[in-house]
């Protein structure tokens, strides 16, 4: 996972987040990363998604539970694109708490390109990857 992030969104913990141990639940924190990735790809692509029409679909998640996450928390969810490919690219996240600095949890996940009209996987736009690299400062 990497330690610099360009991006981060702030996350307002609900009492409907928590389980029996007080804690917020995985299932939640899954929420979270999805909010925090909708604002990232919102925010670097410049433009507002309507889910309807979209044409990048999320194939692929993986979540590492290291600390437990509860009500008072500051939690932000860190967002980057790390890799991009033909047709996917990959992006790392993290739920860190602002005031003791703790990653709560981390996140990788897969987007890959979509045609929501035929339902095929699709070439990633040229634009995205190019603003992609340029925010995040990677090579080609």
């Amino acid at each position: 996972m990497a330690t610099t992030f360009q991006y981060s969104v702030p996350i307002q913990v609900r009492m409907s987040d928590l389980d029996p141990f007080v804690h917020v639940n995985n299932g939640a924190q899954c929420h979270y990363f999805d909010f925090g990735r909708s604002n990232y790809l919102e925010h670097v692509l410049g433009l507002t998604i309507d889910w309807a029409t979209f044409d990048l679909v999320l194939v692929h998640v993986g979540m590492d539970f290291k600390d437990s996450i509860g009500f008072h928390d500051q939690i932000v969810c860190e967002s980057r694109v790390v890799s991009i490919g033909h047709k996917s690219f990959r992006m790392e996240q993290q739920l860190r708490d602002l005031r003791t600095g703790i990653v709560k949890t981390t996140c990788e996940c897969v987007l890959a390109g979509f045609d929501r009209t035929t339902l095929q996987a699709i070439p990633i736009q040229e634009e995205y990857k190019t603003k992609f690299r340029a925010f995040e400062h990677l090579d080609d």
